[in-house]
């Protein structure tokens, strides 16, 4: 080889953007070239990176020609998780070996690999490459997951063995990415994604074991642009649009607006989430199989999810899941006419009804009703003799003052019974952003099961960590939907 091209073969960047083919949109055979958006990431990866984004942007793309090209003149070790078998299958056949086999012959003779069916490229010089759904063993310098908002939302099991797994064979000073569209504001996706963009936007300088937040949104790509002559813009994205102008300096032009007009035609409500303008406005997209989706759609564009009025004169209703050595989660509801003012949430565990009942009095709110789950009458809550209710009855001396809850039971009904009541009772609720963060959270990732040997939703809902704060808003709803008439008095009951 020529002494020229042997100074360029040392140039990784070089090498990216000349040695390696994929196929198009189209299945034609074109160079990689990386786009703009592809060198903001490589210019600025980190040990650890985030990349919350917009649809078909490549980086899975990206992040296979980088690890083969590791592999290959680094002897890295390198390993790329996909969503589902199939992804991996695919992405091992048409992005790694499709690369590998159209390099030039004399760079495949100088390092040659070998392959099998489990999706595998070992090279003589000692780098490999592996794709599959899972990596656990060994050491890597490059780990790369693919949709890993997907994996957290319909497979946990598999997300928690990704992290405590795949994560852990990765050194400190190597590098791992995650890359996803937003599924809902649940899962380690989700919180990487809060903590990550916090940090970026504080300033504070990043360890090597902090993630680096990449976002990468429609309107920053050429390529989504349309003749506006093809679309026709209704008001109501013309509102938007200027929304994101005046409230964030996103200036769209006509080409773009067509696009997201069109676009948006066949996606409906998954646009936000498959095209975000905004991190936020990715994670306000609730998930696949969310029970509430529409319910916070509609909610989020009514801006019944922010700062509310003050309505301090007004009691406070109270309603509990109550776990026995699991969590227990508890909502305020005022209501101010035909609306429910939902100001506040706590969820805690591991603590006894002591611990609640003084939580509810720091807080100061003046009470008038406490709901509690039926078996509250059955179910012991620290004592051998006496139900939770008759507990909560007599109550306890905290700071030197005897308080007591009188809880009212919430009548027994099934779960999707339960379901269609908060369905139904959403629309009436004005959520106060901050304290009930934690609560909306659950709310808008509490989804069905996801049956993975069949590859559909299950009839019923997925037991996570949404399930207690999602339990208490079903006993909200039930409650008000079959409940008396409020009393025209608050009852005193001591706190």
């Amino acid at each position: 080889m020529k002494p020229e091209h042997m100074k360029l073969l040392r140039d990784k960047r070089w090498r990216l953007n000349n040695l390696y083919f994929i196929t198009d949109k189209q299945g034609k055979k074109v160079r990689f070239r990386m786009t703009d958006e592809q060198i903001e990431y490589f210019d600025g990866m980190h040990t650890r990176n985030i990349i919350l984004k917009a649809r078909q942007l490549g980086f899975t793309t990206e992040c296979c020609i980088i690890q083969l090209d590791a592999a290959l003149f680094e002897s890295a070790k390198c390993a790329l998780i996909a969503h589902t078998l199939n992804d991996a299958k695919r992405l091992f056949r048409e992005k790694v070996k499709y690369a590998y086999d159209n390099l030039p012959k004399e760079i495949r003779a100088a390092n040659p690999a070998s392959n099998d069916a489990a999706g595998e490229l070992v090279f003589s010089k000692g780098g490999s490459l592996y794709v599959s759904t899972s990596f656990r063993g060994g050491t890597l310098r490059y780990l790369h997951v693919s949709e890993f908002g997907k994996i957290c939302a319909k497979f946990p099991h598999k997300a928690r063995e990704i992290v405590t797994g795949a994560f852990e064979a990765v050194a400190t000073d190597c590098f791992v990415t995650i890359e996803s569209t937003a599924e809902g504001r649940a899962g380690y996706f989700f919180d990487y994604s809060q903590s990550a963009e916090k940090q970026l936007l504080s300033g504070t300088p990043l360890g090597k074991l902090d993630w680096k937040f990449f976002f990468f949104s429609w309107w920053k790509n050429k390529a989504y642009w349309l003749d506006p002559a093809e679309a026709v813009i209704p008001q109501r994205l013309t509102d938007y649009f200027n929304e994101l102008f005046a409230k964030h300096g996103i200036d769209t032009n006509p080409g773009q607006r067509a696009w997201y007009a069109a676009k948006e035609k066949t996606l409906g409500d998954d646009m936000k989430r498959e095209y975000p303008s905004l991190p936020a406005e990715a994670f306000q997209q609730s998930i696949e199989g969310a029970y509430y989706a529409q319910q916070f759609i509609k909610l989020y564009a009514a801006q019944r999810i922010g700062a509310i009025p003050n309505n301090s004169h007004l009691p406070v209703m109270t309603f509990w899941d109550i776990g026995v050595g699991d969590s227990t989660a508890i909502w305020f509801v005022r209501q101010v006419g035909e609306e429910f003012h939902v100001i506040d949430y706590y969820e805690n565990s591991g603590e006894g009804l002591r611990h609640y009942m003084k939580v509810l009095k720091d807080k100061g709110y003046t009470y008038s009703e406490h709901w509690g789950p039926h078996d509250i009458e059955n179910r012991e809550f620290g004592s051998d003799a006496k139900s939770r209710k008759d507990i909560a009855k007599e109550g306890y001396e905290i700071d030197g003052v005897k308080y007591s809850l009188k809880f009212q039971v919430v009548p027994k009904t099934g779960v999707d019974t339960g379901i269609e009541a908060a369905r139904e009772i959403l629309p009436r609720c004005v959520f106060d952003e901050s304290k009930c963060s934690e609560g909306i959270t659950h709310l808008e990732a509490y989804r069905k099961e996801w049956d993975d040997k069949h590859g559909c939703w299950k009839d019923k809902p997925l037991h996570d960590s949404t399930s207690h704060g999602a339990d208490a808003f079903r006993y909200f709803a039930v409650s008000m939907t079959k409940r008396k008439p409020a009393p025209t008095q608050t009852q005193d009951l001591r706190i």
